[in-house]
């Protein structure tokens, strides 16, 4: 069970990897916890495990890294290959890739967070995300009346990297759609309590949300997220589990807009996460979740 790391998410990662690892001894697999350090690669090559779970969030465990030294060491692992996961870990290329797939993103531009000064980028309403970062970390949303634009961005505290992309906020219902293999299993709606969007604290504290799964909307919508979800795993070349996040906004009608977000190669699996909320409503417990991630593990992913 590889977890843990170094990256700002490491709190998340021990989280799930025990909560993975717990799960899977009382399926009967023999599990060794391992808290990666930049020593991953010898530590792997003395283990020689079967299958390694990567229960890792945010760079090194979901950006391709680990990945390719689990390649070069021909060791068998979950989840997304070295390509996908580099992929989707960066936001404007994942974008990039799902625009053209013909599924429907945000108005968004990239730029130095140098270049945030006191002018907006575009008009408010807008998000400013780090490119590559996960579990809403540095995410920044400009509201419609606000003069100026966020002044941590060029700040001394901001620790995201330089480059950030500033996207155009969508209005409406956080959605998010989980894929297994290649069957889109189902749509939660995430409603954060006492949070303006599904930040770290709502993804990641007891009752930071409300996660209705399946979600409360139209049989129409439904499938058209499924299917949305479902070619951005393809698109972008996902293996293993993936969710799709969308904002569905039917403030007018009930076809409204629908805007893919991004797709997660690494969803969280810790107890509040919402991965196993989804696969429990579709059917499947956790430890049979987690059995299938298993079984599915392999190579030249």
């Amino acid at each position: 069970m590889l977890m843990g790391g170094f990256s700002s998410e490491r709190p998340v990662s021990l989280s799930s990897g025990n909560a993975c690892a717990d799960a899977l001894e009382a399926e009967g697999y023999q599990i060794t916890r391992v808290d990666v350090t930049r020593d991953i690669a010898s530590v792997l090559a003395e283990l020689r495990p079967d299958v390694a779970f990567n229960a890792l969030h945010g760079p090194f465990g979901e950006d391709g890294t680990i990945q390719g030294i689990l390649e070069y060491l021909e060791i068998p692992y979950t989840h997304s290959g070295v390509l996908a996961s580099a992929l989707a870990m960066n936001k404007e290329q994942a974008k990039t890739v799902a625009k053209a797939a013909g599924i429907p993103v945000a108005e968004a531009r990239v730029m130095s967070r140098f270049d945030f000064t006191t002018k907006h980028p575009m008009k408010p309403p807008y998000v400013v995300k780090p490119v590559n970062e996960g579990s809403s970390f540095g995410v920044v949303i400009v509201k419609e009346d606000q003069s100026h634009p966020p002044q941590v961005i060029t700040s001394a505290e901001w620790k995201y990297g330089s480059t950030i992309m500033v996207e155009r906020y969508v209005h409406g219902r956080e959605l998010t759609c989980a894929v297994m293999g290649d069957v889109a299993i189902g749509v939660c709606e995430i409603i954060p309590v006492g949070h303006q969007f599904y930040d770290y604290d709502s993804k990641y504290v007891a009752g930071g949300s409300n996660h209705v799964c399946p979600a409360k909307i139209s049989l129409k919508i439904y499938q058209k997220i499924q299917t949305l979800a479902l070619k951005a795993h393809q698109a972008i070349g996902c293996k293993g589990i993936s969710r799709s996040d969308f904002r569905y906004d039917d403030r007018f009608s009930e076809d409204g807009e629908l805007i893919w977000l991004e797709v997660n190669t690494q969803p969280g699996m810790t107890p509040t996460s919402l991965v196993p909320d989804i696969a429990k409503a579709a059917g499947h417990t956790f430890g049979e979740l987690l059995s299938w991630m298993v079984e599915d593990a392999s190579c030249l992913r």
